[in-house]
């Protein structure tokens, strides 16, 4: 069964998250359908511009902490939003719903964003015992005291102030959300594709969501899988309790 659909027209591909059972959460199939898709869109010279949504109610709910359960060990080594991030065309967040963690950094490493009025987005790690992500990429992002009331409360914020402290683009109507996504697709697809190339390079190079932050990252988040906190973390979150920390 495939998590996530790729469909092409003209210029523009459209990737969709499609595991709405478990909001679209990174488990490691979707993972790799992510990196498999991001593949096609840089070898492929006819796409200029890519689209990634979500079905159902969220855009990605971040780690799948109950597959982490179930296997009795980390997801898939490889983080989607890196992925997505060194992707060298254009890339744009549908935000249809919750983006929550990873599914959040997913949104975040997308170069344009656009979310509908009902969007959440959250960095909720701290709930579940994991050291956040590239905490300096975000501060490139949104002003400090906001960073610091998501990472180290947990708790979301709304679409409206997503986009006052500038984490988003733009919030239209839900029914609204695939034609704006759309309409600023086609802007893209009708400038220099060489021009563009050179400008997502660019803002790679200078982005802190490299892979040298992603292997800090790693070890960060191996030293914490092995600590009692986090097993207790995924053992209360599978059994639907409140963990109890150490």
């Amino acid at each position: 069964m495939s998590y996530v659909e790729y469909k092409k027209k003209g210029h523009i591909v459209t990737i969709t998250l499609n595991r709405p059972e478990r909001l679209n959460a990174l488990g490691k199939e979707v993972t790799d359908e992510i990196v498999d898709a991001c593949k096609k869109v840089d070898s492929d010279p006819e796409v200029r511009v890519a689209i990634l949504t979500g079905t159902g109610k969220a855009f990605c709910a971040g780690n799948d902490v109950r597959e982490m359960h179930e296997v009795g060990g980390p997801p898939n080594p490889v983080h989607a939003a890196y992925v997505v991030a060194d992707v060298t065309k254009p890339m744009i967040a549908a935000v249809n719903g919750f983006a929550l963690g990873g599914g959040c950094w997913v949104m975040i490493a997308c170069d344009i964003r656009i979310a509908v009025k009902s969007a959440t987005f959250g960095m909720p790690e701290i709930k579940v015992a994991i050291p956040l992500g590239p905490e300096r990429y975000l501060m490139q992002q949104i002003p400090l005291c906001t960073i610091n009331e998501m990472i180290f409360l947990g708790e979301p914020i709304s679409a409206q102030r997503a986009y006052e402290v500038g984490l988003i683009n733009k919030v239209v109507a839900e029914e609204d959300l695939m034609a704006e996504a759309v309409r600023t697709a086609e802007k893209i697809a009708e400038l220099s594709p060489w021009a563009m190339q050179i400008n997502k390079k660019a803002k790679i190079k200078a982005s802190s969501l490299s892979k040298e932050t992603f292997g800090e990252e790693q070890r960060r988040r191996i030293i914490a899988r092995q600590a009692d906190d986090f097993k207790e973390a995924v053992k209360a979150f599978a059994e639907k309790r409140k963990p109890i920390f150490k």
